[in-house]
């Protein structure tokens, strides 16, 4: 009798790269620093500062990032936490500034692969197209389904350690020596931010939405509502809007297959009709534009905060947002200058792309006041 094969499934290929970016992965790290001062603690007790649920996914993957990038000791299982030497000098507020930069370009770049080994390419040029990373990629190993993913990490990565430069109307990587050499030796002592005059985007051609060509669907699982200010034809918010959507929000959810709805589509700006509600209330993500101030995207955004259902918050960089909810993530654009605004799109794009991620991964990753008050209160249909 002939004996029975067995049929084995193929081994999972592990990531070559964390699953957050380094900035997200300093929240364990940082708060170690803050209350903890530096020292040993609790797993439980660290998360109860943080006003986070110890074993929700969200806090297992800050921790599981953290120690991936060689910050923290200690697994979202173990029950005490520690910060590692490269986790101390990276967010000890007596690490010199350069030291400080060194370090973490150590464990969030050089000692992750394929982050490496895009750096060795890249490194005094400028940044190339996606497509053109995504074929590096295959050189180093990466999985097709995680080269946007880890596309993105990268440069945002890159972005945070100060590595990305406009220079000559593209955006840059600059060698770590050239970054470390023009960092301060110093702490600089916090100044008063500069602000300008917003500048229209006259000078970058805009392609206005086809009327009706995106509300055709009703198939909310593969939609994107974008809730921003509209305004009239020619105006700075309709421009602003029309110029977000096209170069950095579709780029950034057209891998996830989602097609962006916006309001204009479905009936006249400034009028909430049933369509615009069902659309806050059902789609799949929510990408909420707070840039203006604009009272209608704050009462929809509100509307939206009550299903948990993904979202993403940006905003022009000049606007303050309001305190109810300026402490939740918020990617800033910064758009007065359309000379440094343009060289800058692969990595806005980079940054709403991350969130998006985080977002349809876990809808809950999205702190928002009422899933912070009242973490039972769903609104469901």
């Amino acid at each position: 009798m002939a004996a029975k094969k067995t049929v084995s499934e193929p081994k999972r290929r592990a990531r070559k790269f964390p699953a957050l970016t380094f900035s997200e992965s300093l929240t364990v790290p940082e708060a170690i620093q803050k209350y903890a001062a530096g020292q040993k603690v609790r797993r439980l007790t660290l998360f109860e500062k943080l006003n986070k649920e110890p074993d929700s996914a969200d806090s297992r993957r800050l921790v599981t990032a953290s120690g991936q990038y060689g910050l923290t000791k200690g697994s979202y299982q173990a029950e005490y936490l520690e910060l590692t030497p490269e986790g101390n000098e990276s967010t000890s507020d007596e690490t010199k500034p350069r030291k400080k930069l060194i370090t973490r370009f150590g464990v969030a770049i050089a000692a992750i692969q394929p982050f490496l080994f895009l750096y060795e390419k890249i490194k005094g040029n400028k940044v190339p197209a996606r497509e053109v990373i995504a074929d590096y990629l295959t050189e180093a190993d990466v999985a097709d389904d995680e080269k946007a993913e880890c596309i993105d990490t990268f440069i945002l990565n890159a972005k945070f350690l100060g590595l990305l430069r406009t220079i000559g109307a593209s955006e840059r990587l600059i060698p770590i020596e050239q970054a470390v050499e023009e960092a301060p030796a110093e702490t600089p002592k916090p100044g008063a931010s500069t602000s300008g005059i917003e500048s229209v985007l006259s000078s970058i051609p805009i392609i206005p939405p086809e009327p009706g060509a995106q509300s055709s669907s009703e198939n909310f699982a593969k939609i994107c509502f974008y809730i921003t200010p509209i305004g009239d034809e020619e105006s700075e918010e309709r421009r602003h809007a029309d110029f977000l959507m096209e170069y950095i929000i579709k780029p950034a959810v057209k891998e996830f297959d989602l097609l962006v709805v916006r309001a204009d589509q479905m009936g006249k700006p400034g009028m909430i009709g049933k369509q615009v509600i069902e659309h806050i209330l059902k789609a799949r993500l929510v990408i909420a534009d707070l840039s203006f101030h604009n009272p209608n995207v704050f009462y929809e955004l509100c509307l939206r905060h009550t299903t948990r259902l993904p979202t993403v918050q940006l905003k022009r960089e000049v606007d303050k947002i309001p305190f109810d909810v300026n402490q939740y993530r918020t990617i800033p654009i910064e758009t007065r200058d359309p000379y440094t605004l343009v060289p800058k799109l692969q990595t806005y794009t980079a940054q709403v792309a991350n969130q998006v991620r985080r977002a349809l991964e876990d809808s809950d990753s999205g702190d928002n006041p009422i899933s912070l008050y009242y973490p039972s209160v769903k609104l469901s249909w």
